[in-house]
This record gives structure tokens, sequence and C-alpha cells, in this order.
């Protein structure tokens, strides 16, 4: 059952990063392609109806990590306790600055917060990048099972590492570029017109740029955790992962280019999902990885909750995610197709 509850892990946080990844895209696109107020109304209703919704999976995902790995929820966060606060904190700000800009009708207000929804998008970005590097790279645990982490020590993974290192920015880079090419893909299939066309010219920029940062993220990878390559070396047939994850991408700039808004949005959800299932499963039994011992590591074995709570739990599980699968369904269906400025959710 540890497996099964780690994959379950893994989909959901995958879901999450594909999901409201396209509307942190959208917001880090936002003052490059809406340029007029009609513009910039537009762009927000297009995420109206489902940024909300799409914040769920992250809800549902901490929620199922805490039941099925205790020790190591515990651990993270204790240990990313300040970067948890941040992204609390920006979540907060990039909802405000939705729900608040059209409350007072004046231009600095509306600047301030478009600003505030533009920066929380881009920052929520990195932040995730940048946790998602410490995961891969690992954490200095100790024999109770936690760890501190600093800002930074030299910007060079180690045994005692900070926050921020080479590796962990390039992760954060690269996970900004992607989710902007991804949001872009969203928008595209959205807009129409002016926009349209400077949406379509931004995502085939970002689309290029992607594929670069995931270059340099493929290699340094196996350079900063080599038992990650070992797990693959050990499973070949969980490279089919990467490799078609990689062709998503491959697939999502030429539908861009050959104009398929749909099609290219869909392969970079693919693309998207299959990189972070990768990982997880390169990563797999280990959930932390400890850079002073690897036996200190906390995997899916010592980290779990008992055996009768990860039998009886896939009950109440498959119920809530369905729930929540077919709520999203309806939502997409009922808002799909080309928005308007006079759109309002």
């Amino acid at each position: 059952m540890e497996m099964a509850w780690f994959v379950i892990v893994t989909v959901m946080l995958a879901m999450y990063v594909v999901l409201d990844g396209f509307d942190f895209g959208v917001g880090m696109v936002y003052p490059f392609v809406a340029h007029t107020e009609a513009d910039r109304q537009t762009v927000r209703a297009s995420i109206g109806p489902v940024w909300n919704a799409n914040e769920v999976w992250l809800i549902a995902a901490g929620g199922v990590l805490f039941f099925a790995y205790p020790k190591a929820y515990a651990a993270g966060f204790s240990g990313f306790y300040l970067a948890l606060i941040l992204v609390l904190w920006l979540l907060i700000f990039r909802g405000l600055a939705l729900e608040l800009r059209e409350q007072v009708d004046h231009v600095l207000w509306r600047q301030a917060w478009d600003t505030a929804f533009t920066t929380s998008s881009v920052l929520l970005a990195v932040v995730f990048g940048t946790a998602l590097g410490n995961l891969i790279r690992g954490v200095p645990l100790n024999r109770d099972g936690y760890f501190f982490v600093p800002l930074w020590t030299d910007f060079q993974p180690g045994a005692a590492p900070g926050i921020l290192d080479w590796f962990t920015m390039l992760l954060g880079l690269s996970c900004t570029v992607i989710l902007a090419f991804h949001g872009a893909n969203y928008l595209v299939m959205k807009t129409e017109g002016l926009l349209y066309q400077r949406t379509v010219s931004a995502a085939r920029i970002l689309g290029w740029m992607s594929a670069g940062y995931t270059v340099l993220t493929v290699i340094a990878v196996p350079l900063v955790q080599p038992s990650l390559a070992l797990n693959f070396s050990r499973n070949p047939v969980v490279y089919l992962a990467p490799l078609i994850g990689v062709i998503a991408l491959g697939y999502s700039l030429y539908f861009r280019i050959r104009g398929r808004d749909t099609s290219a949005f869909l392969a970079s959800s693919v693309f998207i999902f299959l990189m972070l299932v990768s990982v997880m499963f390169g990563m797999y039994p280990n959930i932390l990885v400890s850079t002073t011992d690897q036996a200190l590591s906390l995997t899916v074995y010592n980290a779990a909750t008992d055996s009768y709570g990860l039998t009886a739990g896939i009950s109440w599980f498959v119920g809530g995610f369905l729930l929540i699968l077919t709520y999203q369904i309806y939502l997409y269906s009922q808002f799909w197709g080309k928005t308007r400025a006079d759109d309002a959710h």
C-alpha cells in the first residue's frame, strides 16, 4: 500500500502543477500581452472561473501527504516553514489581486493589483521550482528525521546545502519559463484578435526557452543526484515517462507553429505531468533524501502510517477524488472556448 499512496500523492501534485500552473503562466505573460483595459479584462476572465478550483488539488495533496506519510509531512513542513509561509502569502495576494482589482475604478488601484497578480505568479513558480530542486538534491536530515536549511551557503549542492544554490535556482528558472509557456498556450485558446496574436508570439518564444531549460535540467539532475539516474537504470521501463514527456514538448512546439491551439496546450500539459512523474519515480522509494547520510532518508516505508490506515483510507480517497474530478470536468466543459472582456465569473 505504501507504493499505491506514493502514486496517489505524485498524481495529485502533478495535477495541481498542470492546472494551477497555467494560471501562474497567464499571470506571468499578463503585462506583456494585455495592452488595453479590454485585453486585461479578457485575460483575467479566462482564468476567473477555474483558478479557485485548481487550487483544490494542492490542498488535497497536502491532506493526502499528511495522512499517508505523516513523518515526511512533519519534516518537510518544519524544514521548509518559511518557504511555505511565503507560498501561503503569495497565494493570498494572487487571489486578492484577481478579486479586488475591479472594486475601485482608479488607474493606480488597478495598476497596483495588476502588479501584485504578475509578481505573485512569477514568485510562486520560482518558489515551487526551487522546492522541487531541494527535493531532488536532498536536505540535511538528522537522526530525528528533521532538518534546517539556511537560505544559502556557498551556492553549491553538498552535505550542508542552502535552499538556494545553482541547481535549485536552475530548477526555479526552468519551472518559471515552462509554466509561462503553459499559461501562454492556455491563453491562446481563450483569446482572439490582437491579444491572440501577441500571445501566440509570446508562446513561441517561451516554447523554445522551455526546450533549452529542459535540456539544461536533464543534464544537471544526474550530476546533482546520481541515485535518481541509478533508479532509472534499474527500471528501464521508467525511461518511457521522461521520453514521452520530451516528445510531448516537441509536439507542443510543433502544434504551436501549426496554429493547433488546443493540441499545443494539451501537449504542454502532458509534458509537465510526465516530467514531474519522472522525478518522483526516479526518487522512489525516497520522499526526502538525506544529504548527510542516505540511511537517514525518509522513504515510503519508514515515513508511512500503519498498514491498516493506508488500506482503510483508499475507500475514502476514491470517493473524494472522483468528486473533485467530476466537478472539474463539469466546470471546464461549461467555460470552454473563447473568452470576451465582458465575461464576468
